[in-house]
């Protein structure tokens, strides 16, 4: 069994996702966009072990706090092959949007699509949705999916910074989203949770693709 919580950082409020594997307490941060200290404080007071970063993708808002958690706990942070771009515009990124001189992390292995991230005794399902970012992922664990800016709560992610592709977002949210079963909840990057059924009926960008 599983279970997560989330932390909202940075003034961009951008969701952290605590998940766990409630028999191992073993823990993967998701998206660790800023404030480390934050975050390490509210996993630590749940009495849980920090075994792995992920990012969804690699825009600044959700990696900024990866290196200096890595410095502190030297994590294996995995991440698309397919965001190193965006990762080499960290520190351009990082000073435009006042995150500060930070690190660019290391990444010690890549997120594939089909293939399953261990974490305690729980399968972390890896899927590919390109679009917001060239590599874009989300994370499924049992009835929990991880969109990170792929799909929000009536809305979905942008498609105008650089490595932004409208078409192919609309065809991942189609073919990789839409096809889960309804009732599947949708944990975003910002704002609230949603589920698949609700942005189905919902969701004004989605009319008429499922």
């Amino acid at each position: 069994m599983h279970d997560f919580f989330c932390i909202t950082v940075s003034p961009l409020q951008e969701n952290c996702f605590v998940l766990y594997c409630n028999e191992t307490k073993e823990a993967a941060l998701i998206d660790a966009g800023d404030e480390p200290k934050q975050i390490l404080a509210a996993v630590r007071a749940q009495g849980l072990v920090p075994k792995l970063l992920l990012a969804t993708h690699a825009h600044v808002d959700h990696i900024s706090a990866v290196a200096a958690i890595q410095a502190e706990l030297e994590l294996p942070f995995l991440v698309h092959e397919r965001e190193l771009p965006i990762l080499g515009m960290l520190t351009a990124s990082q000073s435009f949007y006042g995150f500060g001189d930070q690190k660019t992390p290391k990444i010690s292995g890549y997120l594939k699509a089909g293939e399953e991230v261990a974490l305690g005794k729980l399968k972390i399902q890896v899927i590919e949705t390109p679009g917001h970012t060239p590599g874009g992922v989300c994370l499924k664990v049992g009835n929990d999916l991880f969109t990170g800016d792929t799909l929000f709560a009536y809305s979905i992610g942008r498609t105008d910074l650089p490595g932004g592709n409208t078409s192919q977002l609309m065809e991942s949210i189609k073919t990789q989203l839409l096809v889960l079963d309804s009732q599947t909840q949708v944990h975003p990057g910002h704002g609230p949770s949603s589920s698949i059924g609700a942005e189905i009926k919902r969701n004004p960008f989605l009319q008429g693709l499922a």
